[in-house]
C-alpha cells in the first residue's frame, strides 16, 4: 500500500463545541482522527501520523510524525478549544512538519478538519494551494459544520488549484444521525485503505463491501498498480496450477473395476440341493455316527466274503 506521511490537522476553535454533530464538533473529530490513524498505520506500518490544532494563539504541533497511538491519543486529550482557526497558517507548519520527516520515500499528506468560518480570503488559498501542488503536498479538506456559501467557495477554489493525480479531495458532509467517521469510510480519502464498514454503514455491510474500497483485492489499482497486478496474476497462477493437478488426481484414484475379486467370492451362498456351498476341491465331512454304520457295515461284508 501508499507509504505516506500525513499530519491531521483539527478545529478547535470555539465553533467545534457545537452540537450539531454527534456528540459534539470535537468528539466527532476526535473519533476521526482516531478511525484515520488506524487506516494510514494498517495499510502500511512505516507510515507515520501527526496531529496539529488550528485554533487559540497559533496552530500548535500537538505530535510530531509517529506510529505510536498513544501519543495521537494523548495530544487529542491535551487540546483545548479556544479561539479562531488560522488556516492557511496551520497548512504551512503542518508543510514544514513533513518537510522534516525521517523517510524521505513518505509521499506528504495533509488532512485538514474545518468546522468553523474561514478567514482567510479566496485569493491568498488559491496562492497556498498552487504553493502545496508544487511542492507535491495532497491536501483532503473535511469541510463539516460551518457550511455556509463563502466558506464552501473559498474551499472548492482551494481544491481545484490543488487537486491532481496524487489525491488531494473536498468532502463537504452535512449534519445527521450518523458520525463523522462513518461518512469518511465512504469517501475517497480513505479509499484504498483497508478500513472495514462500520456498525452504522448498513449499505456497505447489505452489498457486501468488506473495506477496500470495493476494490479487488482490497488494493485499489490507480493507487498501487503494480500491487494490483502481482496480485491478480498471483491468483491466475493458482488458479491454473489447481486446474493442471485435477487430471493427474483424477487418474490417482482407483476404481472398482480395477479392484480384483476374490476367488469364490462369486459363486452362490448356496447349492442346488440347498446346502451351503463351498471350494471344489474342499472335501465333505459326514458327521461321526455315518462313518461308524459304514465301518460295521464293511465288516459284516468281509465275513461273508470269507
Amino acid at each position: 500500500m501508499v507509504l505516506e506521511a500525513t499530519m491531521i490537522l483539527v478545529d478547535n476553535s470555539e465553533s467545534s463545541r457545537n452540537g450539531d454533530y454527534v456528540p459534539t464538533r470535537w468528539d466527532a473529530q476526535a473519533d476521526a482522527v482516531n478511525m484515520i490513524f488506524s487506516a494510514k498505520t494498517q495499510a502500511n506500518p512505516e507510515s507515520s501520523v501527526g496531529l496539529m490544532n488550528m485554533a487559540g494563539k497559533g496552530p500548535e504541533v500537538l505530535v510530531t510524525l509517529t506510529t505510536d497511538f498513544g501519543k495521537v491519543l494523548d495530544g487529542m486529550h491535551r487540546t483545548k478549544t479556544k479561539g479562531r482557526a488560522h488556516l492557511t497558517t496551520a497548512i504551512q507548519v503542518a508543510w514544514l512538519a513533513l518537510k522534516h520527516r525521517q523517510n524521505k520515500s513518505q509521499r506528504q499528506r495533509i488532512i485538514v478538519f474545518i468546522c468553523s468560518r474561514i478567514e482567510e480570503d479566496e485569493k491568498s488559498l488559491v496562492k497556498l494551494a498552487k504553493k502545496m501542488k508544487k511542492n507535491n503536498i495532497s491536501i483532503d479538506l473535511i469541510a463539516f459544520g460551518d457550511l455556509d456559501p463563502e466558506n464552501t467557495k473559498k474551499l472548492e477554489a482551494f481544491h481545484e488549484n490543488i487537486k491532481g493525480g496524487e489525491g488531494s479531495h473536498l468532502e463537504i458532509i452535512p449534519p445527521g444521525p450518523s458520525l463523522l467517521s462513518d461518512h469518511l469510510v465512504s469517501t475517497p480519502i480513505l479509499a484504498g485503505e483497508g478500513v472495514a464498514p462500520r456498525d452504522g454503514d448498513a449499505e456497505a455491510g447489505a452489498s457486501g463491501d468488506t473495506g477496500g474500497g470495493g476494490f479487488e483485492f482490497g488494493v485499489d489499482p490507480s493507487t498501487d498498480p503494480e500491487l494490483a497486478l502481482a496480485l491478480r496474476m498471483s491468483m491466475e497462477e493458482e488458479q491454473a496450477r489447481q486446474d493442471k493437478d485435477k487430471p493427474a488426481e483424477a487418474a490417482k484414484e482407483p476404481t472398482l473395476e480395477q479392484i480384483p475379486e476374490e476367488a469364490g467370492e462369486d459363486k452362490p451362498l448356496l447349492s442346488g440341493d440347498g446346502e451351503a456351498s463351498g471350494s471344489v476341491d474342499a472335501p465333505v465331512s459326514k458327521p461321526e455316527e455315518e462313518e461308524k454304520k459304514d465301518k460295521e457295515h464293511e465288516g459284516t461284508d468281509n465275513m461273508d466274503t470269507s
